[in-house]
């Protein structure tokens, strides 16, 4: 082989050429302290807060606490990969996870890993998991409905997007299933949903995901799982997580639903991390940022004004929306504890669920004195808070509660009192709902106008329900012409209210008269 002298010195001309040298500087540190999940490493005097720090054998954390000769870093894999004396180095990368379409249908961990079998996820791009809330001018009122399916809700206690509304209770009070069914009434729509389960034991989860993919819900919804197994790292940034997904789906103009299942089970996270890396306990041990931390990922729910983008570029589209259904289980039914009364001011209203009425057999067991929306009526639809409609429901609920407190007195009632005990009481029996089984609006509205409107008041009341599903099912298969100019109009006109009527008549006869 002939080597050319000429040909060999032009390669190596147009090599040099082409040739950029980089320089990339990185910080290094040594390991002090490791245990519990906490790291504290020294050297590193350039480290930024949330940065990604990478220990030897592959394991990542995330810097929280910067100190005059240290660093206070959570770590998110096996603390017993890390010993002391260990090499650390910056990244020089803020706590990102992926974002984009490709995450839909997917259980994935707080960083964004699929947990679920099904492969590598190729995401659109990462966003940061902390990330600035909308400022005031580029929020929007919250002025569109956010149907969750159930009567009691949507009636009374309405959610609007772009609204944050709390569900608070105790255990075992039907919490997590009013958050499942509301997934499930997105179905056709044009919400997508992310399910942040914090805490939660992974069976939970698991059936959790089942019963959303029998239902066809996965293909819209994204579960982010940081279970009571993961280390408290996890779940203290599950949430934040989730917000980021959301958040990128919600700058282009889509309509987000989240659910962080449940916040007190993070703020115990957020507490264990915290005492690990010697913050100054306050109240309860928590740390004096426990407000904080929760107001800066609620604040990040909104509904986008259309002149968002204009506002700043960061918004891709405007007119996006964000809504928060955060969960937050009480102890011994005690609203007043320090983390739920946090939440509670936090967010635009509750949905308060009570034990007894849950073992009373009232499913979804909703409070209506102590449940509040303080902005969803301006996003309700005209035929829903149609005075007819739900628009007195909340006032004959009220009423029946008093009554009926003082009828067990005994005392003689006049008919007046007696006709009031009977309606409230089959309004009662109409709210009831059971689980995986939202309505669409306008058979809620037509439900609920059955029972308002005193035409449910020579039903027995054992009956309610059975004439509620037989009467549903016939106005679909009967009177569909009625259902369809509700959806369309959503309102709930005179002449409407007169249709509705002889077909709940007309009804009502066959089903009294079968017994």
């Amino acid at each position: 082989m002939d080597l050319r002298p000429s040909e060999v010195s032009s390669i190596i001309e147009r090599e040099l050429q082409n040739y950029r040298g980089e320089l990339k500087a990185e910080g290094v540190g040594t390991v002090l302290q490791v245990g519990d999940g906490v790291a504290r490493v020294h050297g590193l005097d350039d480290c930024m807060v949330s940065e990604i720090l990478e220990f030897q054998n592959g394991v990542f954390g995330m810097a929280l606490n910067l100190e005059q000769d240290n660093v206070g870093a959570i770590l998110f894999g096996e603390d017993r990969l890390v010993k002391e004396g260990d090499a650390v180095k910056t990244t020089g990368r803020i706590m990102s996870v992926p974002v984009g379409e490709a995450l839909l249908g997917r259980v994935v961990n707080a960083l964004g890993q699929p947990q679920d079998g099904k492969g590598p996820i190729a995401a659109s791009g990462w966003r940061p998991v902390e990330g600035p809330s909308p400022s005031v001018a580029e929020r929007k009122g919250v002025n569109e409905p956010l149907q969750t399916g159930i009567k009691a809700i949507d009636g009374m206690i309405p959610i609007g997007r772009g609204q944050r509304e709390l569900i608070i209770g105790d255990r075992q009070t039907g919490k997590t299933a009013i958050a499942i069914d509301t997934i499930i009434n997105q179905r056709g729509g044009d919400v997508i949903c992310i399910y942040v389960a914090i805490g939660q034991k992974l069976s939970t989860v698991k059936s959790i995901s089942i019963a959303l993919q029998k239902a066809g819900a996965m293909d819209y919804t994204i579960i982010v799982q940081a279970p009571a197994s993961d280390q408290a790292s996890m779940q203290f940034l599950a949430p934040f997580s989730g917000a980021a997904m959301g958040e990128e789906f919600r700058d282009n103009g889509k309509h987000v639903l989240i659910i962080y299942d449940d916040l007190y089970k993070h703020a115990l996270a957020w507490r264990q991390v915290s005492l690990l890396l010697r913050r100054p306990p306050g109240r309860e041990a928590f740390p004096g940022d426990i407000f904080n931390l929760h107001s800066r990922l609620l604040e990040r729910a909104a509904k986008l004004a259309d002149n968002a983008p204009q506002l700043n570029p960061r918004f891709k589209k405007g007119g996006g929306s964000m809504t928060a259904l955060p969960i937050v289980e009480t102890q011994e039914g005690d609203v007043s504890a320090y983390i739920p009364t946090n939440v509670i001011s936090i967010t635009d209203g509750q949905i308060y669920l009570e034990t007894d009425l849950f073992n009373a057999g009232m499913r979804p067991a909703v409070n209506v004195g102590l449940s509040v929306s303080r902005v969803g009526g301006s996003a309700q639809t005209k035929a829903m808070k149609h005075k007819r409609v739900a628009g007195s429901l909340r006032l004959d609920l009220a009423q029946y509660r008093a009554l009926q407190a003082f009828a067990q007195f005994g005392s003689d009632l006049d008919k007046a009192t007696q006709a009031q005990l009977s309606r409230g009481e089959r309004l009662v029996e109409l709210l009831k709902q059971g689980q995986f089984t939202p309505l669409p609006f306008e058979e809620q509205v037509l439900s609920i106008f059955s029972g308002t409107s005193g035409k449910l008041d020579d039903v027995p009341a054992s009956r309610v329900s059975e004439f509620d599903d037989k009467f549903l099912a016939y106005m679909r298969a009967q009177r569909a012409d009625i259902l369809k100019e509700i959806r369309e109009t959503r309102a709930f006109s005179d002449e409407l209210i007169k249709r509705a009527e002889a077909a709940i008549d007309d009804f009502k006869k066959t089903f009294l008269a079968a017994g």
